[in-house]
């Protein structure tokens, strides 16, 4: 399902990973679309930016409207109005960040909503269940992610390394049932997470295991939760050296352009992240030279220049100026975060084609 086409002398590779929808060319980053769309942009803005892959949250999905009445539409695509493919998270990541609300054991995960107050109990196979009747073209096992807390970081990253190896295990089952019989160029992909934390033996361990399954695809979890990035940068140093060849790897929940450069030059091929989206709305900007410009500061009020004369993204090539954006601001109009997003994602889709 993967083939890489070139590897550069600083470590970086091209490639193609097919997926039943379409290929995709890596690396790739894939704009967030949590409940089934992006953020005040709309299907054709998004896919506009370069984005060849949208992300959609297994959790979120399944609290509303429900993976049935999804299915009952169409799927995803149909729902979501976006004709590439659809990568769903497992609901891993809401075992971290609504750990005030929910119980680990070793069936799964329950949770209440903070919202309804519904609970929620996700399995691996319930997960796998979600996944399938959204339609998703790129599924994720479900696992247990850990935070960094250093007074329980060492025997919970221990626990929870073992605990995804087991729910992998138990992805894995449930998946091939729900596609026996699929011919494989018809079929979802799956993809295993490698967890533990910022420990290089668990990784090297975490990493080592879900590689020699039959996943699709490998994926690093539990980065981008609070280390520094000196840490994050040492440890994917160290796991470049880890990496199967013939396997697609995913870097999840990264998003700032030098890590996204980093990341690629050591063997990453795809990423996701919600800052490009969340910064735009609140006025922030990357410009040539990674550098965040605030569009709400005084020093805007008469710019005429567009956020980046430099840059190809609609926003920039219409000519908004930046005194304009920043009037959209001040007076809340929507537009103006729209139009920064879009400047944003197109940022970092252009940081991806480059290494092509």
């Amino acid at each position: 399902m993967f083939k890489e086409l070139k590897t550069h002398k600083n470590g970086a590779r091209a490639g193609i990973l097919t997926t039943r929808t379409t290929p995709v060319k890596t690396p790739f980053f894939m704009p967030v679309a949590t409940r089934g769309a992006v953020k005040i942009l709309e299907p054709s803005e998004v896919a506009g930016t370069g984005a060849q892959v949208l992300l959609e949250n297994t959790y979120h999905l399944h609290i509303a409207p429900g993976e049935k009445l999804v299915k009952k539409l169409g799927g995803l695509h149909k729902f979501s109005a976006w004709s590439g493919p659809i990568l769903t998270d497992s609901g891993g990541f809401q075992v971290f960040s609504l750990a005030h609300v929910r119980k680990i054991t070793e069936e799964g995960v329950t949770f209440k909503d903070p919202a309804s107050g519904q609970q929620i109990i996700l399995t691996p196979e319930k997960s796998m269940q979600i996944q399938y009747d959204l339609g998703s073209d790129i599924i994720m096992a479900f696992d247990d992610l850990t935070g960094l807390d250093p007074s329980k970081a060492k025997v919970r990253e221990e626990e929870a390394v073992e605990r995804t190896r087991r729910w992998l295990l138990r992805s894995i089952a449930e998946f091939k049932r729900l596609t026996a019989g699929t011919p494989k160029t018809k079929r979802p992909l799956l993809f295993g997470i490698a967890q533990g934390g910022l420990n290089k033996k668990l990784r090297q361990k975490s990493v080592k295991f879900v590689q020699s399954t039959e996943v699709d695809g490998l994926a690093i979890g539990g980065l981008s939760v609070g280390e520094g990035t000196r840490q994050m940068h040492d440890m994917l140093e160290f796991l470049a050296t880890l990496y199967d060849p013939t396997k697609v790897r995913y870097l999840m929940g990264v998003g700032e352009p030098n890590n996204l450069r980093f990341a690629i030059e050591h063997g990453i091929d795809m990423f996701d992240c919600v800052l490009p989206t969340r910064n735009g709305r609140h006025g922030t900007v990357w410009i040539n030279g990674d550098k965040k410009l605030n569009l709400k500061t005084e020093k805007m009020a008469a710019d005429k220049r567009p956020i980046d004369k430099k840059c190809d993204c609609s926003t920039c090539q219409t000519g908004y100026s930046r005194a304009l954006l920043r009037h959209l601001f001040k007076a809340g109009d929507p537009l103006a975060g729209k139009l920064a997003s879009i400047h944003n994602l197109r940022y970092l889709q252009r940081i991806c084609e480059s290494y092509r």
